[in-house]
């Protein structure tokens, strides 16, 4: 339901800021984790207000400005962008009362393929609304039906004013399992892999032969990713998957340099990989992944191999895809050449605002000269993203080939670094002086600070959401399923002002109807099922949103409790979700029962010691729980301890039981991170830490040819597919 239109003049500062906010869906109040609430001040309002470009110096100054907001969004002839659907295909037109029908009210609509449609139209509903003395009629116009999903143009013509909007029809829901259907995967960290032939990350190649062992042994229906955005690949702050440089195209880590066409015959590869030879078997040996030195390895290589390519008759594919990606792939490559110039130039130069100041703007005559300067080395950062996205494509090819359901699950990050290409080539969408983060809770008692700008509602409405869509249709490619990390984005997000601290936030909504219809929309357009990341702090109606749309519950066996703390029973969990064990920033199963999180956390100094013996007497607590609910389901063969100082370590007989439990739940999905099936205790991020933990580095126990040969995994992975054939997953 639509807010009330606001009641002009205002009777003073604090009333026209708490008109404005409410307008703009700034909330005067939320609850917290712990169901208390909070009612930030006026002065957090009008900060945050002041971001979004309200004057907010006087109630005058605010009521204008909400005058002109009032006439912008809700009194408009059309708005910038309308996103319907067969459940909701209704296009908002208002004129001034009383609307009158006659045969000059004309629509025309160009589809996404170039066709015309076009006829008088009659309102479906009409509403009289009054602002200021004047009234105003909102019309409702139905699209016609067979108007096929897609990105429109619509004209609207009504006495003698025409105005064209954007029109996005969209199904009314994401695509689903069929009913009844219950599948498993496996989750790996793609930079983690180890085998015997990497370059000391894992790689395309290896995550094509992970795909066979997980389908073919452990009878997984999809392999579930990191992130795998392009980042600064630099050690200890650019290392982050879920901070990335760049959210819609991938890192050039990722590729395999020796399946690249060109190295089997190309001389000067061969001769350099023989020299090389030493180094690569050093950072394949490396107990963890050597970021920048595995990058400067990579790029010498793929510039070569760029090089051959260039001479090439056949680039048709490439062009293609340059062609397809336009000035998305255009502005992030020429980032990507800026950066490599800049810092060469000056070693102490790593981050954009760093630049010199006529080259911090995308547009400007000092970068349009940059990029006709470089030309080919733009083209050859093009060339990479093309690289990485190819070979991907193999390995999605492989997944469906040997049967697997899905194939690979991939995860779009929440967070983009404010340093990086994406606010430099695309600020406009993004609010500058507003912070994204979390308040606080249990596990971070003064709040979040995520560090990154919030999206600018207005920009992604008034382009139409080309750039939001790109997002999600870049990050579905190559792929049978998408997590959203933070799913309640779509919904509302924490802001905090730029001269306040965590705690001295509110929540600000979205326009959630618009962007889950579009992330239906390209979803069902590549083909993937959404899971939508939900933890924390999520209201009722987001989650009665996500099931609306059939996108999946993320459900965590730590977190699934009673009030009183006991863990509910697999029964309880939803069918339309995927249940998990853990994530990359919680422990794992056997650092979750020996501490191995606690320890860590206390040895990066990120806990007191008071801290310190409360996080150990919670885990004792937590691991009885966790104990009584396997032994109320028998799934601990009968004689099992009852009691949790009898179990200091993670047994082959607990794990066992935990597994099953898991498999056990109603849960379409499930997935199990590989540092669980094979029983590690180091977890892959250590929130909070950065050059205290080796977040984001850390290689998996096995290599790809252990994972084939040792009867441990064997045992391990039997265990698994037993239980996934005595449940019903496979």
């Amino acid at each position: 339901m639509a807010s009330p239109l606001p009641s002009l003049p205002s009777a003073d500062l604090n009333d026209a800021t708490a008109q404005a906010a409410a307008l703009l869906g700034v909330q005067s109040v939320y609850w917290d984790i712990w169901g208390q609430e909070h009612r930030p001040d006026a002065t957090i309002q009008r900060s945050i207000l002041s971001a979004l470009s309200i004057p907010t110096g006087s109630a005058g100054e605010l009521d204008e400005a909400t005058r002109r907001q009032v006439h912008a969004s809700r009194l408009a002839f059309l708005p910038p962008s309308v996103v319907t659907s067969p459940d909701d295909p209704f296009v908002p037109l208002c004129v001034p009362h009383p609307f009158t029908a006659t045969d000059a009210n004309h629509w025309r609509l160009t589809l996404e393929d170039g066709a015309l449609l076009s006829s008088t139209y009659e309102p479906v509903e009409i509403e009289t609304i009054q602002f200021e003395g004047a009234q105003f009629d909102t019309v409702s116009l139905r699209v016609p039906p067979g108007v096929p999903y897609g990105y429109h143009r619509l004209t609207v013509t009504y006495a003698g004013t025409q105005t064209t909007t954007h029109l996005i029809h969209c199904p009314p829901s994401a695509p689903s399992l069929p009913v009844g259907q219950r599948l498993s995967g496996i989750a790996v960290s793609l930079y983690g892999l180890r085998s015997e032939r990497n370059w000391g990350v894992g790689d395309t190649t290896d995550l094509e032969g992970f795909v066979s062992w997980a389908h073919e042994q452990a009878g997984a229906a999809f392999v579930a990713l990191n992130p795998l955005h392009a980042i600064g690949n630099r050690l200890p702050y650019n290392a982050s998957p879920y901070l990335p440089n760049c959210t819609f195209y991938r890192n050039f880590l990722y590729i395999d340099v020796e399946r690249v066409p060109g190295f089997a015959t190309s001389p000067v590869c061969q001769a350099r990989f023989q020299r090389c030879s030493p180094l690569i078997e050093s950072l394949r040996k490396a107990p963890f992944v050597q970021y920048e030195a595995i990058a400067k390895l990579k790029l010498r290589f793929l510039k070569q191999l760029y090089r051959e390519f260039r001479l090439q008759p056949d680039q048709a594919a490439f062009h293609a895809y340059v062609a397809a990606e336009g000035d998305l792939l255009r502005r992030y490559a020429l980032y990507c050449a800026l950066d490599e110039t800049l810092h060469k130039r000056n070693p102490d130069v790593w981050i954009w605002p760093q630049w010199p100041a006529e080259l911090q703007e995308p547009d400007s005559p000092a970068v349009l000269a940059f990029a006709a300067a470089h030309r080919r080395l733009i083209d050859f950062y093009s060339w990479l993203a093309w690289t990485v996205d190819h070979q991907l494509a193999r390995v999605q090819q492989h997944s469906k080939s040997i049967g697997m359901p899905i194939g690979l699950y991939h995860d779009l990050a929440l967070a983009t670094d404010s340093c990086g290409s994406d606010l430099w080539a695309h600020r406009p969408f993004y609010i500058q002086g507003c912070r994204v983060g979390a308040p606080p809770d249990g596990f971070s008692p003064q709040g979040q600070d995520w560090g990154f700008p919030p999206p600018n509602a207005l920009r992604h409405q008034q382009d139409g959401f080309r750039h939001f869509a790109a997002a999600i249709r870049n990050n579905c490619r190559h792929g049978g399923a998408l997590r959203m990390d933070h799913v309640m984005r779509f919904f509302r997000l924490y802001w905090i002002p730029a001269d306040r601290d965590a705690t001295g936030g509110t929540y600000v909504k979205e326009h959630w109807q618009q962007l889950l219809r579009i992330i239906a929309l390209e979803a069902h357009r590549a083909g993937v099922i959404v899971i939508g990341e939900d933890l924390g702090t999520v209201e009722d109606y987001v989650r009665q949103a996500l099931a609306q749309f059939q996108i999946l519950s993320y459900r965590l066996l730590y977190f699934e409790r009673h009030p009183d703390g006991a863990f509910k029973a697999p029964t309880d969990y939803p069918p339309l979700a995927i249940v998990s064990s853990t994530t990359h920033d919680l422990p794992t199963l056997a650092g979750f029962w020996t501490g191995r999180d606690i320890e860590s956390r206390r040895a990066a100094g990120l806990v007191d010691e008071p801290g310190y013996r409360a996080q150990w007497t919670s885990r004792e607590q937590d691991k009885q729980h966790l104990l009584n609910v396997l032994h109320s389901l028998r799934l601990l063969p009968a004689g099992y301890p009852d009691h949790i100082r009898h179990v200091p370590e993670l047994s082959g007989e607990l794990h066992n039981a935990i597994i099953g439990f898991l498999a056990a739940t109603p849960s379409q999905l499930l997935v199990l991170n590989q540092e669980d099936l094979t029983k590690e205790t180091e977890q892959q991020n250590l929130p909070g830490a950065t050059w205290q933990y080796p977040n984001w580095q850390r290689k998996m126990r096995y290599t790809l040819e252990e994972l084939h040969a040792d009867p441990g995994v064997h045992d391990f992975t039997r265990m698994y597919r037993s239980w996934l054939e005595r449940t019903g997953r496979v």
